[in-house]
């Protein structure tokens, strides 16, 4: 399958599309905003790529896909001529779902610490050795992982527009079939998206959310959508020598946290793993080896 980044030099869409090319697809791209590291990289490993003055050279009806980034203007001459030849045209999280459509579609939501729930997730899952696809938007960075076999895919997903081209909220097009969700802002438009998101999920599917968050606790447990609730809230624990104790099945655990933030980030993520198929005490046993 060949598709064509447009925008390939926002981050994002760059490793989405280092991503794909891992996974076998034919990608080329196209931006003015590539970097000299990634504008090295791509030349290294030959992907044809163009940037600097925008046009429409890249593409023709050899393409099956065009990925915008999320700054392309609608009246970018290569978004232009897509249309024109009636190339379905991609925002990064439409093409995702159309990726993942087969997939168990794990998705993080909420307000904040988003890549902080991942990363504790994909360290879990490595640790127990399972392999999982993921697409984490974060910082200091963003990292993927795509596969044609795996069965879970991860992904992190805000309310901000999808693309210039698609104002859909990121998290809208994922429909997830297991979602946590974190926290959300004070702004009625963001209460909003997150009662269209939670009504998103797929029927029978799993919503893990944050039970200290007043709003978002009546969003979730108001939704007629038949799906699992499961709310969580910070752990138990105790404060030691400037160390955090935590109360486990297991007994206490000594953990060096960042702050009392992170512990709620492990809560949500201890749900998450279990729906994912790792038990409570192999959670801890992970963690145990994980510093946040």
């Amino acid at each position: 399958m060949h598709l064509h980044c447009i925008g390939i030099g926002e981050d994002k869409l760059y490793t989405l599309a280092r991503a794909l090319r891992e996974c076998g697809y034919v990608v080329s791209g196209s931006g003015e905003d590539i970097s000299a590291a990634q504008k090295s990289e791509m030349e290294e490993e030959g992907w044809p790529v163009t940037g600097e003055t925008p046009s429409a050279g890249q593409i023709h009806t050899g393409l099956e896909g065009v990925i915008t980034g999320a700054h392309v203007k609608p009246d970018h001459p290569e978004l232009l001529k897509a249309a024109d030849l009636e190339i379905k045209i991609y925002s990064v999280p439409e093409f995702l779902y159309e990726f993942a459509r087969y997939k168990t579609r794990v998705v993080i939501g909420g307000d904040s610490g988003r890549a902080a729930i991942a990363s504790v997730i994909l360290h879990v899952l490595e640790y127990h050795n399972r392999e999982v696809d993921h697409v984490i938007s974060g910082e200091p960075e963003h990292t993927a992982h795509l596969t044609k076999d795996n069965d879970f895919i991860l992904l992190t997903g805000n309310d901000l527009p999808s693309s210039e081209t698609d104002k859909t909220p990121e998290f809208h097009w994922y429909r997830p079939n297991i979602a946590l969700l974190s926290g959300m802002g004070a702004e009625t438009e963001t209460e909003e998206h997150f009662r269209i998101f939670v009504d998103r999920i797929v029927k029978g599917g799993i919503a893990v959310y944050n039970e200290e968050d007043e709003k978002l606790k009546t969003i979730v447990e108001t939704s007629e959508n038949p799906i699992r609730k499961h709310p969580y809230g910070r752990p138990e624990y105790e404060e030691e020598n400037g160390a955090i104790i935590l109360d486990t099945p297991e007994g206490p655990m000594p953990l060096e946290l960042p702050d009392e933030l992170a512990l709620h980030h492990l809560a949500g993520a201890k749900w998450i793993c279990q729906h994912m198929g790792v038990d409570e005490d192999d959670f801890y046993e992970a963690i145990a080896a994980y510093g946040m």
